[in-house]
């Protein structure tokens, strides 16, 4: 019998929200998807981590938010057999923000109190991606916003391939205006966020939901963005770095806000749906 202790995406995240709050499942997909991780699979197709793969996620997340390197330096660090990047993978415990997410208290109070990890047992859903809080460090997700990777593009081929849907399904996405690529040379890229809308939008489908039915999200999100634009754009065109600090502060806030209204009014209708008759 294997004495090697896997985690679940789940666990894996309630560990690294101790130090990188703003990480997400999606996060950490993405990075399977660039090929810097290769977690083992369970024979449902879920996904299973060493501490080893812990361990390097933390590294790439620490290149990243500490040296804004692009992920393909990364990667080019890492399978560089020439560079030693064992001493980057230890971080002093004091040096650790610590996250107010549930499920990084939940796996810090039992690191505190059995001296281990979480392990397997801990019950957090696997591939489900948890509820950001309010409450997460403003200077961090300031920093996701400001330095957000955006330097790696997804061909078609490879988009088609990650999130498993067919070409004629991907063109409807196109159609919708859920996704959009560019064009460089013969070659169509887009950007990773089209990754996760391709696969929501594929299982919506699943669902019986069509995706013009998605449309109204996309609607929603361009009045959204368009309404925070007119709040923040005045002081960016300030162009003094105090006025774009304080228009992030405002953005982060304003996404928060918005977040959250449309989770209470979502939760207010779903519960009149679950009503007894």
């Amino acid at each position: 019998m294997s004495d090697v202790t896997y985690l679940s995406i789940g666990e894996v995240l309630a560990q690294l929200l101790e130090e990188f709050p703003d990480v997400t499942i999606s996060k950490i997909r993405f990075l399977e998807t660039q090929g810097l991780i290769e977690p083992e699979r369970t024979p449902s197709g879920y996904r299973k981590f060493t501490d080893s793969e812990v361990e390097r996620l933390r590294f790439i997340l620490r290149e990243q938010r500490t040296n804004y390197l692009p992920l393909r330096v990364i990667k080019n660090r890492l399978e560089d057999e020439s560079t030693d990047i064992s001493r980057d993978f230890a971080i002093p415990p004091e040096d650790i923000t610590t996250s107010t997410h549930p499920a990084a208290q939940a796996a810090l109070r039992k690191t505190q109190s059995t001296g281990v990890a979480p392990s397997v047992a801990t019950h957090v859903p696997m591939e489900q991606d948890p509820i950001v809080p309010q409450s997460i460090m403003r200077e961090q997700r300031i920093a996701a916003l400001t330095h957000m990777d955006n330097t790696e593009s997804i061909p078609r081929d490879q988009l088609l391939t990650q999130s498993h849907i067919d070409p004629a399904f991907l063109k409807d996405l196109e159609a919708a205006g859920l996704v959009a690529g560019h064009e460089v040379g013969d070659t169509t890229f887009f950007d990773s966020h089209s990754i996760s809308v391709a696969e929501v939008a594929a299982r919506f489908h699943e669902m019986g939901i069509d995706i013009r039915h998605l449309r109204s999200w996309k609607t929603s999100a361009d009045r959204e963005v368009s309404l925070f634009e007119q709040r923040i754009l005045p002081l960016l065109r300030q162009r003094n770095p105090a006025a774009r600090e304080e228009a992030l502060n405002m953005l982060v806030e304003l996404i928060d806000l918005g977040a959250q209204l449309r989770l209470s009014l979502i939760m207010r209708d779903v519960a009149r749906l679950t009503e007894p008759k």
